[in-house]
């Protein structure tokens, strides 16, 4: 029986991490293939989300922002070239302070270039203070790397192409 729950726990971890949470939709409609929204770029700002959804969604364009020529506009292809897992935690006041890689096929080339990015884009808004735990928020974003090195973030990326 013990078991048969640690399963269906497991499960709905899993289902959990594939999954937006119902507080926060996206209207991709509203957005032109490649537009990213502007989000501040000074160290002072503060973020006006109040989920960490909205933070990451914010975070996310504000990378695609500063890395503009790395970022690719329309659809990701089919077959990526890398898929790419980083996670990383912000303090307080929206200062990176640690990021590692989580998943990746080893493409070393494209792992560096996730890494960069991020850094490249702090410092952040400070994130809303109820999202902070013992000091800092933990997030992790995935880089989707087309053929040609330049890449999308899957929390604003369009969906896939089928062929």
């Amino acid at each position: 029986m013990q078991t048969r729950i640690l399963t269906l726990l497991a499960v709905a971890m899993l289902a959990g991490c594939a999954t937006r949470n119902a507080d926060t939709p996206v209207d991709r409609s509203a957005r032109k293939p490649g537009q990213v929204e502007k989000v501040a770029t000074y160290p002072d700002a503060t973020s006006t989300e109040n989920t960490v959804d909205g933070y990451k969604r914010d975070l996310a364009q504000r990378i695609s922002q500063v890395n503009s020529t790395k970022v690719y506009t329309g659809r990701p292809q089919a077959l990526l070239r890398s898929v790419i897992v980083v996670r990383y935690a912000v303090d307080a006041s929206g200062q990176l302070v640690r990021s590692e890689i989580m998943r990746s096929n080893r493409d070393k080339e494209n792992e560096a270039t996730a890494l960069a990015s991020l850094r490249t884009a702090a410092p952040f808004p400070k994130p809303a203070a109820h999202l902070i735990r013992h000091g800092k928020l933990e997030l992790s974003e995935t880089w989707l790397f087309n053929n040609d090195g330049r890449f999308q973030l899957r929390t604003i990326a369009q969906p896939q192409m089928d062929q």
